[in-house]
């Protein structure tokens, strides 16, 4: 009995993940008015059905999607990128990617979408939710950032001002991910990269 009811969860977290991943790459791609349940299920190989089995209305799919797949980057940058201040390039590198891929962009049609459902044109009372749900999601994912540039970064946040200058950075790269929504100018993004990296190893005090 066991046996059997193992490898149907196994299949049922592959059918969730799967549906999480497709609708994040819908959303970067189509933007959230292209972005239906249905579109998402047909990427992911699924009937729609299975697809509302797992997430009953379009708000959950998608804010679990960003989330899931913002956990899921912060995760393989830590795994990639070696703590401290002899790694500060790397990091600053690694961060800026997470602003300028596709997370970014499907997380930014979900914000566009959140402040449209918010207004008196709101199609549903379902997406009437999206705002306060969309919120909280960014919240979460901004604080996951935080924690995870001060651990990379080596950053010791007691000291007057790091937090600011870690925060700055995180600024920094969300502006380079708007910039690349028009263009995908990677020499100047290395140079500021560069900078940044400099900056970083002259403000921040090694921590311990």
């Amino acid at each position: 009995m066991g046996a059997v009811a193992a490898p149907k969860q196994d299949r049922g977290r592959a059918t969730r993940r799967r549906l999480l991943e497709a609708a994040v790459a819908c959303l970067a791609e189509y933007g959230w008015a292209g972005s239906t349940v249905s579109v998402v299920a047909e990427r992911a190989g699924v009937s729609r059905g299975a697809a509302q089995h797992y997430f009953p209305t379009r708000e959950d799919l998608f804010t679990a999607a960003v989330e899931y797949v913002a956990e899921e980057r912060s995760s393989a940058l830590r795994a990639l990128v070696p703590a401290g201040p002899g790694h500060r390039r790397e990091a600053v590198a690694g961060i800026v990617a997470l602003y300028t891929g596709p997370l970014f962009r499907a997380a930014l049609h979900l914000w566009v979408a959140a402040s449209a459902a918010s207004s008196a044109s709101a199609s549903s009372s379902d997406e009437e939710q999206l705002r306060p749900r969309v919120t909280e999601l960014e919240a979460r994912i901004g604080r996951e950032a935080h924690r995870t540039a001060v651990e990379l970064l080596g950053a010791d946040e007691s000291v007057p001002g790091v937090r600011e200058t870690v925060q700055g950075l995180l600024d920094m790269a969300r502006g380079l991910g708007l910039a690349t929504l028009l263009t995908d100018d990677r020499r100047r993004r290395e140079r500021v990269v560069e900078q940044w990296s400099r900056i970083l190893d002259a403000v921040l005090p090694e921590s311990g």
